[in-house]
């Protein structure tokens, strides 16, 4: 197949990072692979002013940043200006996948030559500044949906009538999150992703944990995130913190924890509770994005949303657990973590191009095109749980 992904914005956002694997595996599998994006827009006068009397940097999407695209070996075009890209910047191809809301209105004009519509969801993206009414509409656009979560599949049965979905869990690498069996640290310590973005939760983590320091000793905090901390958000003294650490190095910063925290708001699956459970560190979780599905056999626990002293108990809990019943633990996430491997998850994917257009034979080869029953042998041979 020729596929074209049409994204807003190439960076190291989890959402980049999931569909740079699927290009990357789809053109290892022999399917020309282009992704197509925008430079960042040229900042307002009163952005530039405001950077520099407030000695801020400027909003993220003005500033060129590092992408997980880079040096992948898939093409990549970069259109010439920030601006909606249209058919005229993308190669004709099979399929066309929107990777964002905006990215679905574009390419809800494209012609059919540009491919039949696909619309990768990785969030309900009615986040606060973004017009619900138009991420809304997105969803009942005629594109096949690929969802990352059970969550998103309810969303489209039960607000949008879609069932004719493909479902299609994120995975975790391993390999790069390969690590041995181990033991509980010698001090008590739990890990968090720092992030400023408001729905993801780090104040509410960074609120239990300093609750649980003030009954477990010696409490210790690693993290790491793609910006350093700000006074707004600090990090308590004693704290390990990695920015931008390499890909590489990442496990290493999860294994340092005897559970790793994640109080998001709002979430589309949660890259970072696989990779921490494949690090064999257990989770301490809000019912946010993948999160229910992925503890529902154990390797962790889930508190309420908005309750840094729920986390913080959980956060007790974990530290005064035996090493027996840790180790137990450890095991059962590492467990999970193992039943989601991104070959898997590219079988599913590929299986949900290809219904993409098998919903519009014109737009594919005869030789290229799965049957149903083909599809569903694909789906049925994948190790992760589905649900439809």
């Amino acid at each position: 197949m020729r596929v074209t992904f049409v994204l807003a914005r190439a960076d190291l956002s989890g959402g980049v990072r999931v569909v740079s694997i699927y290009a990357q595996r789809l053109l290892d599998r022999g399917h020309e692979v282009v992704v197509v994006s925008r430079p960042p827009r040229i900042p307002s006068l009163r952005e530039a002013a405001r950077s520099i009397i407030t000695r801020r940097p400027l909003p993220s999407d003005t500033r060129k940043v590092a992408s997980h695209l880079d040096g992948l070996g898939v093409e990549h075009r970069i259109i010439d200006v920030h601006r909606p890209i249209t058919a005229r910047d993308v190669p004709d191809a099979d399929v066309v996948v929107a990777t964002w809301w905006e990215t679905a209105e574009w390419i809800a004009a494209f012609p059919a030559s540009k491919g039949v519509k696909a619309y990768f969801i990785q969030h309900f993206e009615a986040h606060e500044g973004i017009p619900a009414d138009r991420v809304e509409a997105t969803w009942r656009l005629p594109m096949h949906k690929i969802i990352i979560a059970r969550w998103l599949a309810e969303l489209s049965e039960q607000q949008f009538g879609d069932r004719s979905y493909s479902l299609v869990p994120n995975s975790v690498d391993l390999e790069q999150f390969a690590v041995p069996a181990r033991e509980k640290q010698p001090v008590p310590t739990v890990g968090v992703m720092y992030s400023h973005v408001p729905f993801k939760g780090c104040d509410i983590s960074l609120k239990a944990f300093e609750l649980a320091a003030q009954r477990v000793p010696g409490l210790k905090l690693v993290a790491f995130g793609a910006r350093q901390p700000t006074a707004d958000l600090p990090l308590p003294p004693g704290a390990t913190y990695v920015c931008q650490p390499a890909q590489s190095a990442i496990k290493d910063v999860y294994a340092q924890a005897d559970a790793w925290l994640f109080a998001s708001r709002s979430e589309g699956f949660g890259l970072p509770l696989l990779e921490a459970m494949a690090c064999r560190t257990p989770v301490i979780a809000t019912p946010a994005g993948a999160a229910p599905e992925l503890l529902a056999d154990g390797g962790g626990m889930l508190v309420p949303q908005e309750n840094p002293q729920a986390m913080a108990d959980a956060i007790e809990s974990v530290a005064r657990l035996d090493y027996r019943a840790w180790r137990e633990l450890s095991d059962k996430a590492h467990a999970t973590a193992c039943r989601y491997t991104w070959d898997d998850a590219t079988d599913r994917f590929e299986a949900a191009l290809r219904r993409a257009a098998e919903k519009n034979p014109a737009a594919e080869s005869p030789e290229g095109r799965l049957t149903p029953a083909n599809v569903s042998a694909v789906e049925s041979h994948s190790k992760m749980p589905v649900v439809r």
